[in-house]
Parts: structure tokens; sequence; C-alpha cells
């Protein structure tokens, strides 16, 4: 840990209004996962806090607003540069405090500043863009969009800087303004990027970060001057983001959330190409990705083939802290919690007639190691299906393509599903069928682009796509027709009001 990333983590603060506050004690914790008795930052949260930053949102939001969308993006375009300036010791602390990969934490960093980049492109904007039409009668129309006002943003652990970085930039840029909580496990991430964002040099008030857990964010989404919540997390989170704004229907609530993805793996399919996809999808980021492959579905006839590659795959990754030297794929889980779900899980499913063809334990090393897990089960059913944010995987195998699809299917969740096959029949008939948001051909379900919608169905999400439909989130249409005040007269005249125009002459 360099000189600058231990200031940030050794000052826990909140920012607010342009200022940093001071947050001392040690209600919360976050530690090292790949070395539990590193304490990384400690704070206990101050519930004012919450409030100043609401208020310090609000009076800025005039202002923000009326600054236009080139000079917000121009803003955007520093905070991009900030964040390349101090992108290693970002990334650093993100490995840190996550446990992910370093080389996947300098990924995560990348995304920030293409983010960005992506959203402020023409065929971004054009999704929000003020547009006129001719409703005829001498009147005009016109659709213009506008900012909601205060956006809260929750954070999730798994990408503590990449995901909230793609709800907040497209609402900076449409004239909001944020305040933003990162999740109570990744608080050193959440403070670095307010220390970015302070270096980049938004006007006071525009960008406020409060730290804490549950209390500080039902203080926050329940809050009466906010007027959304953007939030990327469980499907608990989301849900009670939703019941606590039951009676804010003109509030915008913007979620992201879990997912219990499947692969159907067809008889025609590349064999080595699908094994590495699949378990580049299963284990990335110690399966602690929304859209890690959970379930797969193979064809009898390559089952027995696929299932030696994969297990023989997983088997041999290299599974080490996230920043040790060697090309490390896996690193722990997050905490303690996130090991005792993911054995807890391995049990259920083995009682219920699991068999296990590779099963996860506790490495024997500091820490919160894991290994990969996979479990064939005879079938996938909808009850008792959930996600596990770890890494673990379930087989079925199966003869007939539809029953392939409603296996897929057989979920609450709708987030990602992907379909390995050569034949573009079988793809188009799992296109069509499968009920996700992200479904992917030959290609696995942890890959997701900005320049497209990201976002599911059910309990994945309340069908607010993130990616390049944010913009979507961040602003309100607002319908006008016009017409000149010389010819209001005219145009005003109903049959059932002509006798009465000489009254006005």
């Amino acid at each position: 840990m360099n000189a600058s990333t231990q200031w940030i983590v050794g000052n826990p603060s909140d920012y607010v209004d342009g200022q940093w506050r001071a947050i001392a004690g040690d209600e919360i914790q976050s530690k090292n996962p790949a070395n539990p008795g590193q304490v990384v930052w400690s704070g206990t949260p101050e519930l004012t806090h919450v409030d100043a930053a609401v208020t310090a949102a609000r009076a800025a939001f005039a202002h923000w607003k009326q600054l236009g969308q080139h000079e917000r993006a121009n803003h955007l375009r520093a905070f991009s540069a900030a964040c390349k300036k101090f992108a290693e010791p970002l990334a650093q602390v993100i490995t840190l405090e996550m446990g992910k990969t370093i080389a996947e934490s300098r990924g995560e960093v990348k995304l920030i500043s293409d983010k960005i980049d992506i959203t402020l492109q023409e065929s971004t904007l054009a999704r929000v863009t003020n547009f006129e039409v001719d409703p005829g009668g001498g009147r005009k129309g016109f659709c213009r969009f506008q900012p909601y006002g205060v956006m809260a943003v929750l954070g999730p652990f798994n990408f503590p800087a990449h995901l909230p970085n793609g709800h907040w930039v497209p609402s900076l840029l449409m004239g909001n303004t944020v305040v933003f909580k990162p999740s109570e496990k990744t608080p050193a991430v959440g403070q670095w990027i307010a220390a970015i964002a302070e270096v980049a040099g938004f006007p006071r008030g525009v960008f406020n970060l409060v730290q804490g857990g549950v209390e500080t964010a039902k203080r926050l989404t329940c809050h009466a001057d906010i007027d959304g919540v953007m939030l990327t997390g469980s499907w608990r989170a989301g849900r009670a983001v939703l019941q606590a704004n039951l009676d804010r229907p003109g509030r915008i609530v913007a979620l992201e959330m879990g997912g219990s993805n499947p692969a159907i793996v067809w008889q025609d399919a590349d064999i080595r190409a699908a094994v590495l996809e699949c378990v580049r999808s299963a284990y990335a980021t110690t399966g602690q990705r929304c859209t890690c492959t959970r379930r797969l579905i193979v064809h009898r006839s390559i089952a027995q083939r696929f299932v030696s590659a994969f297990t023989k795959v997983a088997s041999t990754m290299i599974i080490a802290p996230g920043d040790a030297p060697e090309p490390n794929f896996m690193g722990p889980l997050v905490d303690q919690h996130a090991v005792n779900a993911f054995f807890d899980k391995q049990t259920i499913i083995r009682e219920g007639g699991g068999r296990v063809l590779l099963e996860g334990v506790r490495m024997d090393r500091a820490g919160f190691f894991v290994t990969p897990s996979l479990i064939e089960v005879a079938r996938f059913e909808k009850a008792g299906d959930s996600e596990t944010f770890a890494p673990l995987v379930q087989v079925s195998v199966v003869d007939e393509l539809q029953d392939a699809i409603a296996q897929a299917n057989a979920t609450e969740f709708g987030l990602a599903a992907a379909v390995f096959t050569h034949q573009h029949s079988v793809w188009q008939e799992c296109l069509q069928e499968l009920r996700a948001g992200c479904v992917n051909w030959n290609y696995g379900t942890a890959g997701a682009s900005s320049k497209l919608p990201f976002g599911g169905l059910g309990r994945s999400g309340n069908l607010r796509p993130a990616g390049s439909f944010a913009l979507d989130s961040a602003v309100f249409p607002v319908a006008s027709m016009e017409v000149s005040s010389q010819d209001t007269a005219a145009t005003s005249a109903a049959t059932g009001l002509l006798a009465t125009a000489k009254w006005f002459q």
C-alpha cells in the first residue's frame, strides 16, 4: 500500500458539500479478505451527515442543472482524467478491501473512464435528445428531457467503483446531483472515489459521500428530499428500497440486482471453447458477480466430455491473494459471511440429492480462500432456486432443447444466459424463449458492454436497465404544445366558444 492509499484509508470520512467530515469509531470495519487481521477502514457512521448531504445536493441542483450539458460533460471528463491519474492506488485499494485480483481491479478502474466516454457518445445521448413534432393546427409540439434532482446511489462491494459509476455518470451528465453510499464492505474504495471527485473539481454539493450500513441506507432512501434511488445490490436490498418507496410513485427507482444465470451447452458446441467460457463466467471474481454462471445445462451426448474437462480446468486454476505475483485467477471471498453461505448452499444441494463432482473446501491458508464447487443435479426447478455469491455451480443433463430452455427459465431471476451451439436455429429458438435481459451466443454469461443495455427480469431488476440505457433513468420527458401568442385566438376557437369571441374584441 503506497502513501497516498494509506492517507485515504487512514482518515475515515464522509464528503459533504465539498468538505470532509471525519467519522471516528469502529462500528463498521472492512478487512483485507486475504488477511482478515488487517483492518483496512474503520468508522462509525453519522446519520446526520445523510441529512446534510441531501441538503447540499439539493442546494447545488439548480446551478448544476443550469450549467448545460456541455459544461457538465467537461466536469465528467475531468473526473475521468483524475481516475486515470490515480488508477494504480485505486486499483490497489479495491484488491486490498474486496479481494479480487489486481489485474481485475485495474480493469475495473479503466471501466470508469470507458463508461464516461461511452455515455458522452452521440449514439448514447440520442436516446434522450429533445425533439419537435408537428401536431397540426398551427401548433408546435416539443419533448424535452429534465433531470429529476437529487439521486441516491447505493453501490455494491463486488465492483465498488465501476458499478456505482454507471449510475452517477448519466445522472450527473443530465443535471442531477448525487449522494453516494458505498457498500459497508468497501468503504475505503468509496472514500477514494470521493477524493477523486474532489480532485476533479465538481462544484460543492454536486457529488457527496456518506458511509454506513443498513441504517444509513434507510435514512438515505427514505429521505423526503431525494428524487431517485439507484441501487446495485442483492434482491433483498432492492426489495427493501421498493418497499420504502411504495408511497412515492413519482420517485425514480432503478435497481440492478442478482442472477441465477444458466448456460446451455448444446450437442454441437465447441467443447473446449464452451468449457473455458463457462469456467471463466462461473468463477470470475470468485463467483461474486451478478452475471456469474450458476447453472449449466448440457446435452447428454457431450455431457461426460464437457463435465470432465470443466472439472479439470476448475480444479487446476490458480487461487491466491489478489496482489500475488503469480497470474492468479481467483482471490478470496469477501468475508466470513460469504464463506458460510457458500458451504451452507453446498450442503443443502448435496442433502437434496445433488452429486458433488468437485467439492469446495476451505483452503489451508489465512484469509477467506475456498476452492470451486461443481454439483450435478437431476434438473433445475424454480422452487428453491437462489443466488449464491460464491464459486458454486450446478449442472444438469438434458436430451431436448425445450427441456433445456424450460430448466434455464426455472428461476425467479432473469439477468443473463448463454447458449453454446453452432446451429443458428438453436440460437434463435433460445434467444426467443429465454427469459433474461442479457443473452449471449458462444460467450459466457459474465460479459456485458456499456454500449448495450444491462439489466434483467424478475428479481434481477425493475426494468430500468443500465449500460447505454442508463440515461433513461436520469431524466423524465416533458411534453409541450406551443402556440405563439398572436396565433392563440385562432387555434383556441372551438365550436361552443365562437359566440363568445366578440367579448374579447
